[in-house]
Protein backbone atom coordinates (compact mmCIF):
# COMPACT_ATOMS: atom_id res chain seq x y z
CA UNK A 1 0.00 0.00 0.00
CA UNK A 2 2.97 2.71 0.85
CA UNK A 3 4.74 1.49 -2.22
CA UNK A 4 1.65 2.60 -4.39
CA UNK A 5 1.35 5.76 -2.54
CA UNK A 6 5.13 6.39 -3.15
CA UNK A 7 5.07 5.82 -6.77
CA UNK A 8 2.87 9.19 -7.68
CA UNK A 9 4.96 11.26 -5.37
CA UNK A 10 7.92 10.26 -7.38
CA UNK A 11 6.83 10.75 -10.57
CA UNK A 12 5.25 14.22 -9.56
CA UNK A 13 9.12 15.26 -8.40
CA UNK A 14 10.34 14.43 -11.65
CA UNK A 15 7.86 16.09 -13.76
CA UNK A 16 8.17 19.33 -11.10
CA UNK A 17 12.12 19.17 -12.02
CA UNK A 18 12.07 18.96 -15.58
CA UNK A 19 10.31 21.65 -15.80
CA UNK A 20 12.53 24.11 -13.67
CA UNK A 21 14.97 22.82 -16.02
CA UNK A 22 13.28 23.83 -18.96
CA UNK A 23 12.50 27.40 -17.72
CA UNK A 24 16.22 27.56 -16.96
CA UNK A 25 17.15 26.47 -20.01
CA UNK A 26 14.88 29.40 -21.25
CA UNK A 27 16.51 31.86 -19.26
CA UNK A 28 20.06 30.96 -20.18
CA UNK A 29 19.27 31.16 -24.00
CA UNK A 30 17.39 34.57 -23.65
CA UNK A 31 20.55 35.96 -21.71
CA UNK A 32 22.85 34.51 -24.08
CA UNK A 33 20.61 36.02 -27.35
CA UNK A 34 20.67 39.86 -25.25
CA UNK A 35 24.23 39.56 -24.70
CA UNK A 36 24.84 38.91 -28.27
CA UNK A 37 22.65 41.86 -28.90
CA UNK A 38 24.12 43.90 -26.71
CA UNK A 39 27.47 43.19 -28.33
CA UNK A 40 27.15 43.43 -31.66
CA UNK A 41 27.30 47.32 -32.07
CA UNK A 42 25.31 49.93 -33.94
CA UNK A 43 22.80 48.10 -37.27
CA UNK A 44 24.87 48.59 -40.43
CA UNK A 45 22.20 50.36 -43.40
CA UNK A 46 22.62 49.23 -46.94
CA UNK A 47 22.38 52.34 -48.69
CA UNK A 48 21.37 52.89 -52.06
CA UNK A 49 21.85 56.64 -53.62
CA UNK A 50 22.49 57.91 -57.01
CA UNK A 51 25.65 60.13 -58.36
CA UNK A 52 23.51 63.78 -59.48
CA UNK A 53 24.90 66.83 -58.37
CA UNK A 54 24.79 68.36 -55.58
CA UNK A 55 23.10 65.82 -53.94
CA UNK A 56 25.93 62.93 -54.43
CA UNK A 57 28.98 63.79 -56.06
CA UNK A 58 32.44 61.96 -56.68
CA UNK A 59 35.15 62.87 -54.48
CA UNK A 60 38.07 60.64 -55.00
CA UNK A 61 36.67 57.23 -53.79
CA UNK A 62 34.36 58.97 -51.75
CA UNK A 63 31.12 60.42 -51.62
CA UNK A 64 30.42 64.26 -51.04
CA UNK A 65 27.26 66.47 -51.16
CA UNK A 66 23.99 67.10 -49.18
CA UNK A 67 22.02 63.46 -49.38
CA UNK A 68 25.54 62.51 -47.53
CA UNK A 69 25.44 65.39 -45.26
CA UNK A 70 22.13 64.70 -44.68
CA UNK A 71 22.67 61.06 -44.33
CA UNK A 72 25.65 61.54 -41.94
CA UNK A 73 23.34 63.72 -39.39
CA UNK A 74 20.51 61.50 -39.23
CA UNK A 75 22.99 58.23 -38.62
CA UNK A 76 24.31 60.11 -36.12
CA UNK A 77 21.12 60.96 -34.16
CA UNK A 78 20.04 57.23 -34.80
CA UNK A 79 23.19 55.80 -33.78
CA UNK A 80 24.13 53.62 -36.97
CA UNK A 81 26.14 52.62 -39.07
CA UNK A 82 25.75 52.42 -43.37
CA UNK A 83 27.32 51.09 -46.05
CA UNK A 84 26.51 53.30 -48.91
CA UNK A 85 26.67 52.63 -52.71
CA UNK A 86 25.55 54.02 -56.05
CA UNK A 87 22.56 52.93 -57.56
CA UNK A 88 23.24 49.86 -60.49
CA UNK A 89 21.40 51.06 -63.43
CA UNK A 90 21.53 54.97 -62.63
CA UNK A 91 17.85 55.40 -62.39
CA UNK A 92 15.46 57.10 -59.42
CA UNK A 93 12.86 54.60 -60.03
CA UNK A 94 9.97 53.73 -62.44
CA UNK A 95 8.33 50.44 -63.51
CA UNK A 96 8.48 48.95 -66.69
CA UNK A 97 6.13 46.90 -68.73
CA UNK A 98 5.37 43.49 -66.65
CA UNK A 99 5.23 45.54 -63.75
CA UNK A 100 8.58 45.48 -61.80
CA UNK A 101 10.64 48.60 -60.71
CA UNK A 102 13.78 49.16 -61.46
CA UNK A 103 16.14 51.77 -59.86
CA UNK A 104 16.79 52.80 -56.40
CA UNK A 105 13.16 51.86 -55.74
CA UNK A 106 13.95 48.54 -57.40
CA UNK A 107 16.56 47.76 -54.94
CA UNK A 108 14.55 48.63 -51.69
CA UNK A 109 11.90 46.41 -53.32
CA UNK A 110 13.98 43.38 -53.88
CA UNK A 111 15.81 43.72 -50.24
CA UNK A 112 18.93 44.75 -52.64
CA UNK A 113 19.21 48.10 -49.88
CA UNK A 114 17.75 49.06 -46.98
CA UNK A 115 17.00 52.63 -47.30
CA UNK A 116 17.65 54.93 -50.21
CA UNK A 117 18.88 58.31 -49.92
CA UNK A 118 18.61 60.11 -53.02
CA UNK A 119 16.34 63.14 -54.29
CA UNK A 120 13.36 60.59 -54.78
CA UNK A 121 10.19 62.59 -55.53
CA UNK A 122 7.53 61.40 -52.53
CA UNK A 123 4.67 60.14 -55.20
CA UNK A 124 1.24 57.68 -54.88
CA UNK A 125 2.95 55.18 -56.54
CA UNK A 126 6.08 54.53 -55.50
CA UNK A 127 4.13 54.95 -51.70
CA UNK A 128 2.61 51.50 -53.10
CA UNK A 129 6.14 49.97 -53.06
CA UNK A 130 7.69 51.46 -50.41
CA UNK A 131 7.80 53.20 -47.17
CA UNK A 132 8.57 56.86 -47.62
CA UNK A 133 9.28 59.68 -45.00
CA UNK A 134 8.49 63.11 -44.50
CA UNK A 135 10.05 64.85 -46.65
CA UNK A 136 13.53 66.56 -46.48
CA UNK A 137 13.30 68.87 -49.11
CA UNK A 138 10.28 70.75 -51.06
CA UNK A 139 9.86 71.42 -54.46
CA UNK A 140 7.94 71.94 -57.41
CA UNK A 141 8.17 72.15 -60.89
CA UNK A 142 9.68 74.91 -63.15
CA UNK A 143 11.42 75.68 -66.85
CA UNK A 144 14.91 77.52 -67.10
CA UNK A 145 15.70 79.04 -70.53
CA UNK A 146 18.35 81.28 -72.07
CA UNK A 147 18.18 84.54 -70.63
CA UNK A 148 18.97 86.04 -74.07
CA UNK A 149 15.86 84.40 -75.34
CA UNK A 150 13.42 86.54 -73.25
CA UNK A 151 13.11 89.95 -73.10
CA UNK A 152 10.98 92.28 -70.66
CA UNK A 153 9.30 95.48 -71.75
CA UNK A 154 6.31 95.48 -68.80
CA UNK A 155 8.46 97.39 -66.02
CA UNK A 156 7.33 100.87 -66.45
CA UNK A 157 8.84 102.34 -63.62
CA UNK A 158 12.50 100.30 -63.78
CA UNK A 159 14.02 103.76 -63.64
CA UNK A 160 12.56 104.39 -60.63
CA UNK A 161 14.04 101.12 -59.15
CA UNK A 162 17.95 102.33 -59.59
CA UNK A 163 17.53 103.86 -56.36
CA UNK A 164 15.82 102.13 -53.22
CA UNK A 165 13.20 103.84 -51.74
CA UNK A 166 15.29 105.14 -48.86
CA UNK A 167 17.71 106.48 -51.00
CA UNK A 168 14.63 109.09 -52.73
CA UNK A 169 13.54 109.45 -49.21
CA UNK A 170 16.77 110.68 -48.53
CA UNK A 171 17.01 112.68 -51.96
CA UNK A 172 13.52 114.50 -50.95
CA UNK A 173 14.22 115.16 -47.50
CA UNK A 174 17.68 116.98 -48.74
CA UNK A 175 15.94 119.06 -51.32
CA UNK A 176 13.18 120.62 -48.85
CA UNK A 177 16.05 121.32 -46.27
CA UNK A 178 18.35 123.15 -48.75
CA UNK A 179 15.52 124.50 -50.26
CA UNK A 180 14.02 126.27 -47.07
CA UNK A 181 17.62 126.79 -45.93
CA UNK A 182 17.92 129.23 -48.99
CA UNK A 183 15.21 131.11 -48.16
CA UNK A 184 16.28 131.20 -44.52
CA UNK A 185 19.73 132.43 -45.51
CA UNK A 186 18.34 134.54 -47.82
CA UNK A 187 15.88 136.50 -45.42
CA UNK A 188 18.35 136.96 -42.61
CA UNK A 189 21.82 137.74 -44.23
CA UNK A 190 21.97 141.65 -44.71
CA UNK A 191 24.13 140.82 -48.04
CA UNK A 192 20.86 139.41 -49.59
CA UNK A 193 18.19 142.32 -48.14
CA UNK A 194 20.00 145.40 -46.97
CA UNK A 195 16.86 146.86 -46.45
CA UNK A 196 14.05 144.92 -45.94
CA UNK A 197 11.29 148.00 -45.39
CA UNK A 198 11.91 148.95 -48.35
CA UNK A 199 13.16 146.32 -50.58
CA UNK A 200 11.81 142.85 -52.51
CA UNK A 201 13.40 139.99 -51.66
CA UNK A 202 13.75 137.97 -54.63
CA UNK A 203 14.11 134.45 -52.39
CA UNK A 204 11.09 133.77 -51.67
CA UNK A 205 10.11 130.44 -50.60
CA UNK A 206 8.65 129.04 -53.59
CA UNK A 207 11.91 130.80 -55.84
CA UNK A 208 13.92 128.77 -53.24
CA UNK A 209 12.53 125.24 -53.99
CA UNK A 210 12.40 126.37 -57.78
CA UNK A 211 16.18 127.26 -57.51
CA UNK A 212 17.06 124.23 -56.02
CA UNK A 213 15.56 121.64 -58.91
CA UNK A 214 17.28 123.94 -61.17
CA UNK A 215 20.23 123.03 -59.77
CA UNK A 216 19.66 120.02 -59.44
CA UNK A 217 19.12 119.84 -62.90
CA UNK A 218 22.33 121.54 -63.85
CA UNK A 219 19.91 124.28 -65.18
CA UNK A 220 19.64 127.33 -62.66
CA UNK A 221 17.49 129.27 -62.22
CA UNK A 222 18.31 132.78 -60.95
CA UNK A 223 18.57 135.32 -59.58
CA UNK A 224 21.86 133.46 -57.53
CA UNK A 225 22.58 134.26 -54.00
CA UNK A 226 25.16 137.86 -53.48
CA UNK A 227 25.61 136.33 -50.10
CA UNK A 228 29.12 134.69 -49.12
CA UNK A 229 26.36 132.59 -47.17
CA UNK A 230 24.10 131.70 -49.66
CA UNK A 231 26.73 130.59 -52.10
CA UNK A 232 28.04 128.37 -49.48
CA UNK A 233 24.23 126.89 -49.21
CA UNK A 234 24.10 126.61 -53.34
CA UNK A 235 27.84 125.33 -53.74
CA UNK A 236 27.08 122.43 -51.30
CA UNK A 237 23.76 121.36 -53.64
CA UNK A 238 25.61 121.78 -56.61
CA UNK A 239 28.30 119.28 -55.58
CA UNK A 240 25.75 116.95 -54.30
CA UNK A 241 23.77 117.21 -57.10
CA UNK A 242 26.21 116.39 -59.18
CA UNK A 243 27.60 113.40 -57.56
CA UNK A 244 23.60 112.00 -57.06
CA UNK A 245 23.17 112.56 -61.07
CA UNK A 246 26.56 110.85 -61.64
CA UNK A 247 25.67 107.89 -59.33
CA UNK A 248 22.43 107.53 -61.36
CA UNK A 249 23.58 107.64 -64.43
CA UNK A 250 25.93 104.94 -64.35
CA UNK A 251 23.31 102.89 -62.22
CA UNK A 252 21.26 103.43 -65.35
CA UNK A 253 24.00 102.67 -67.89
CA UNK A 254 24.67 99.30 -66.25
CA UNK A 255 21.41 98.35 -66.10
CA UNK A 256 20.94 98.89 -69.96
CA UNK A 257 24.39 96.92 -70.34
CA UNK A 258 23.47 94.10 -68.35
CA UNK A 259 21.19 91.07 -69.29
CA UNK A 260 17.56 91.70 -68.43
CA UNK A 261 17.08 88.62 -66.13
CA UNK A 262 13.31 89.09 -65.90
CA UNK A 263 11.18 87.23 -68.74
CA UNK A 264 8.58 87.36 -70.79
CA UNK A 265 7.79 84.26 -70.88
CA UNK A 266 7.01 83.82 -66.88
CA UNK A 267 4.22 81.14 -67.05
CA UNK A 268 3.90 77.47 -68.03
CA UNK A 269 0.46 79.02 -70.15
CA UNK A 270 2.88 81.03 -71.77
CA UNK A 271 5.19 78.31 -73.05
CA UNK A 272 2.38 76.61 -74.03
CA UNK A 273 0.51 79.91 -75.74
CA UNK A 274 4.16 80.03 -77.91
CA UNK A 275 5.87 78.01 -80.27
CA UNK A 276 9.12 79.61 -81.15
CA UNK A 277 11.00 78.22 -77.87
CA UNK A 278 11.14 74.56 -78.10
CA UNK A 279 10.47 72.81 -74.00
CA UNK A 280 11.30 69.41 -73.18
CA UNK A 281 11.58 67.15 -69.45
CA UNK A 282 13.40 63.78 -68.93
CA UNK A 283 10.95 60.87 -70.12
CA UNK A 284 9.12 58.71 -67.82
CA UNK A 285 10.36 61.75 -64.94
CA UNK A 286 7.84 62.62 -62.45
CA UNK A 287 8.01 65.66 -64.27
CA UNK A 288 6.69 63.77 -67.28
CA UNK A 289 4.11 61.69 -65.35
CA UNK A 290 2.89 64.75 -64.23
CA UNK A 291 1.88 66.97 -66.94
CA UNK A 292 0.75 62.98 -68.56
CA UNK A 293 -1.83 62.53 -65.67
CA UNK A 294 -2.90 66.28 -65.10
CA UNK A 295 -6.65 67.17 -66.03
CA UNK A 296 -5.40 70.82 -66.68
CA UNK A 297 -5.78 71.69 -70.58
CA UNK A 298 -2.62 73.67 -70.61
CA UNK A 299 -0.47 70.86 -68.72
CA UNK A 300 -2.02 68.51 -70.71
CA UNK A 301 -1.46 70.48 -73.95
CA UNK A 302 2.55 70.52 -72.84
CA UNK A 303 2.91 66.73 -72.52
CA UNK A 304 1.22 66.24 -76.23
CA UNK A 305 3.77 68.58 -77.81
CA UNK A 306 6.44 67.31 -75.65
CA UNK A 307 5.69 63.78 -76.59
CA UNK A 308 4.73 65.05 -80.42
CA UNK A 309 8.34 66.63 -80.76
CA UNK A 310 10.44 64.38 -78.38
CA UNK A 311 11.66 66.71 -77.58
CA UNK A 312 12.85 64.69 -73.89
CA UNK A 313 16.35 65.02 -72.20
CA UNK A 314 18.13 61.90 -71.01
CA UNK A 315 18.67 63.33 -67.54
CA UNK A 316 18.88 66.80 -65.81
CA UNK A 317 22.62 67.42 -67.58
CA UNK A 318 21.49 67.17 -71.00
CA UNK A 319 18.41 69.35 -69.98
CA UNK A 320 20.88 72.32 -68.76
CA UNK A 321 23.37 71.58 -71.86
CA UNK A 322 20.61 72.35 -74.26
CA UNK A 323 18.94 75.15 -72.65
CA UNK A 324 22.59 76.84 -72.89
CA UNK A 325 23.13 75.95 -76.08
CA UNK A 326 19.89 77.11 -78.16
CA UNK A 327 16.33 77.55 -78.25
CA UNK A 328 15.14 75.29 -75.60
CA UNK A 329 13.69 75.78 -72.05
CA UNK A 330 14.45 72.49 -69.84
CA UNK A 331 11.12 71.92 -67.53
CA UNK A 332 12.59 69.74 -63.99
CA UNK A 333 12.00 70.13 -60.21
CA UNK A 334 12.55 73.97 -59.18
CA UNK A 335 15.72 72.64 -56.35
CA UNK A 336 17.37 71.34 -59.66
CA UNK A 337 17.32 74.53 -61.43
CA UNK A 338 17.75 76.45 -59.44
CA UNK A 339 21.29 74.83 -59.26
CA UNK A 340 21.65 75.14 -62.59
CA UNK A 341 21.35 78.87 -62.63
CA UNK A 342 23.89 78.93 -60.07
CA UNK A 343 25.96 77.23 -61.96
CA UNK A 344 25.32 78.32 -65.62
CA UNK A 345 25.16 82.71 -64.96
CA UNK A 346 23.65 82.16 -68.48
CA UNK A 347 20.37 80.65 -67.65
CA UNK A 348 17.74 82.07 -65.92
CA UNK A 349 14.57 80.32 -63.86
CA UNK A 350 10.90 80.94 -64.58
CA UNK A 351 8.95 82.46 -61.94
CA UNK A 352 6.44 80.10 -61.52
CA UNK A 353 6.59 76.95 -59.23
CA UNK A 354 3.60 74.05 -59.61
CA UNK A 355 2.70 70.69 -58.68
CA UNK A 356 4.61 70.94 -55.02
CA UNK A 357 6.17 68.14 -54.05
CA UNK A 358 8.68 66.71 -51.38
CA UNK A 359 12.14 64.71 -51.89
CA UNK A 360 12.21 61.98 -49.16
CA UNK A 361 13.88 58.34 -48.14
CA UNK A 362 12.53 55.28 -49.20
CA UNK A 363 12.48 52.00 -47.25
CA UNK A 364 10.80 48.64 -47.62
CA UNK A 365 7.07 48.69 -47.20
CA UNK A 366 6.53 47.89 -43.02
CA UNK A 367 10.31 48.82 -42.07
CA UNK A 368 10.53 50.49 -38.44
CA UNK A 369 13.31 52.92 -39.89
CA UNK A 370 10.90 55.14 -41.24
CA UNK A 371 9.52 56.34 -38.41
CA UNK A 372 12.75 57.39 -36.84
CA UNK A 373 14.11 58.69 -39.78
CA UNK A 374 11.41 60.85 -40.18
CA UNK A 375 11.37 62.42 -36.53
CA UNK A 376 15.29 62.93 -37.23
CA UNK A 377 14.41 64.70 -40.72
CA UNK A 378 12.28 67.13 -38.88
CA UNK A 379 14.90 67.31 -36.11
CA UNK A 380 17.14 68.77 -38.70
CA UNK A 381 14.82 70.90 -40.39
CA UNK A 382 13.59 72.41 -36.67
CA UNK A 383 17.46 73.20 -35.63
CA UNK A 384 18.51 74.88 -39.10
CA UNK A 385 20.70 71.96 -40.44
CA UNK A 386 18.95 71.60 -43.04
CA UNK A 387 18.86 75.48 -44.33
CA UNK A 388 22.70 74.99 -43.92
CA UNK A 389 23.35 72.22 -46.38
CA UNK A 390 21.19 73.35 -48.72
CA UNK A 391 23.04 77.06 -48.45
CA UNK A 392 26.35 75.13 -48.49
CA UNK A 393 25.38 73.38 -51.68
CA UNK A 394 23.27 75.50 -53.78
CA UNK A 395 26.24 78.17 -53.32
CA UNK A 396 26.02 80.78 -57.17
CA UNK A 397 29.12 81.18 -58.32
CA UNK A 398 27.54 83.93 -60.82
CA UNK A 399 26.91 86.58 -58.08
CA UNK A 400 31.08 88.25 -59.28
CA UNK A 401 29.90 87.67 -62.58
CA UNK A 402 26.29 89.09 -62.28
CA UNK A 403 26.13 92.63 -63.84
CA UNK A 404 23.08 94.19 -62.99
CA UNK A 405 22.81 96.71 -61.35
CA UNK A 406 21.68 96.76 -57.50
CA UNK A 407 19.00 99.44 -56.27
CA UNK A 408 21.40 101.93 -54.49
CA UNK A 409 20.95 102.81 -50.77
CA UNK A 410 21.56 106.05 -48.96
CA UNK A 411 24.42 104.33 -46.75
CA UNK A 412 26.73 104.43 -50.22
CA UNK A 413 26.48 108.00 -49.90
CA UNK A 414 27.00 108.51 -46.57
CA UNK A 415 30.01 111.14 -47.15
CA UNK A 416 28.12 113.53 -49.79
CA UNK A 417 24.91 113.69 -47.54
CA UNK A 418 26.89 114.45 -44.52
CA UNK A 419 28.88 117.24 -46.60
CA UNK A 420 25.31 118.73 -47.57
CA UNK A 421 24.56 119.13 -43.68
CA UNK A 422 27.40 120.75 -42.92
CA UNK A 423 27.44 122.88 -45.61
CA UNK A 424 23.47 123.79 -44.55
CA UNK A 425 24.75 124.18 -41.05
CA UNK A 426 27.76 126.12 -41.91
CA UNK A 427 25.72 128.70 -44.69
CA UNK A 428 22.86 129.26 -41.82
CA UNK A 429 25.48 130.36 -39.48
CA UNK A 430 26.97 132.33 -41.50
CA UNK A 431 23.48 134.34 -42.43
CA UNK A 432 23.47 134.64 -38.36
CA UNK A 433 27.01 135.96 -38.30
CA UNK A 434 26.37 138.76 -41.50
CA UNK A 435 23.11 140.08 -39.63
CA UNK A 436 25.17 140.34 -36.13
CA UNK A 437 27.98 142.29 -37.96
CA UNK A 438 25.44 144.32 -38.85
CA UNK A 439 23.14 144.93 -35.91
CA UNK A 440 26.05 145.58 -34.31
CA UNK A 441 27.06 148.24 -36.29
CA UNK A 442 23.82 149.38 -35.58
CA UNK A 443 23.60 149.22 -32.03
CA UNK A 444 26.67 151.56 -31.65
CA UNK A 445 25.41 154.30 -33.64
CA UNK A 446 22.07 154.18 -31.61
CA UNK A 447 23.97 153.22 -27.73
CA UNK A 448 21.93 149.92 -27.91
CA UNK A 449 22.37 146.54 -27.00
CA UNK A 450 23.45 144.75 -30.14
CA UNK A 451 20.68 141.58 -29.03
CA UNK A 452 17.89 144.00 -28.92
CA UNK A 453 19.06 145.18 -32.38
CA UNK A 454 19.21 141.63 -33.74
CA UNK A 455 16.23 140.65 -32.30
CA UNK A 456 14.41 143.96 -34.49
CA UNK A 457 15.82 142.91 -37.63
CA UNK A 458 15.30 139.62 -37.28
CA UNK A 459 11.36 140.77 -37.02
CA UNK A 460 11.27 142.60 -39.63
CA UNK A 461 13.03 140.21 -42.21
CA UNK A 462 10.21 137.60 -41.30
CA UNK A 463 7.56 140.12 -41.01
CA UNK A 464 6.98 140.17 -37.73
CA UNK A 465 7.98 143.22 -36.74
CA UNK A 466 9.36 146.84 -37.71
CA UNK A 467 13.46 147.07 -37.35
CA UNK A 468 14.88 150.00 -35.25
CA UNK A 469 17.07 152.16 -38.14
CA UNK A 470 18.34 155.57 -37.62
CA UNK A 471 15.83 156.92 -39.39
CA UNK A 472 12.55 155.52 -37.82
CA UNK A 473 14.69 156.35 -34.40
CA UNK A 474 14.74 160.00 -35.52
CA UNK A 475 10.91 159.94 -36.68
CA UNK A 476 9.67 158.27 -33.31
CA UNK A 477 11.46 161.35 -31.25
CA UNK A 478 10.05 164.16 -33.12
Amino acid sequence: MNDVLITPCISFQCRLLAVKMTLLGLILVSSALLAGLCTAGPQVLRVTTIKEEPYAMSKGSELEGFCIDLLSAVSKKLDFKYDIKLVKDGRYGTTDDSGNWNGMIGEVVRGEADIAVAPLTLTAKRETAVDMTKPFMQTGLSFILRKDLASDDSQFLSLLNLFSTEMWMGVLVAYLLTSICIFLVSRISPCEWEQPEKENNFFTLSHSFWYTVGAMTLQGAGPHPKALSGRVITSIWWLFSLVLLACYFANLSLWLHSDNQQQSIKSFEDLANQNLIEYGTIKDSSSFNFFKNSNNPTYHRIYEHIKKAQSYSLNAEEGFRKAQKGNYAFIGESVSLDLAVARYCNLTRAPEIIGMRGYSIAAPLGSTLVKNLSVAILGLSESGELDYFRSKWWASSCVAKNGKSAPLKPTSLNGIFLLLALGLGLGVFLALMELAAKSRKIANTQQKSCCSVMSAELSQRFRGGEAMTPESSEKSKA
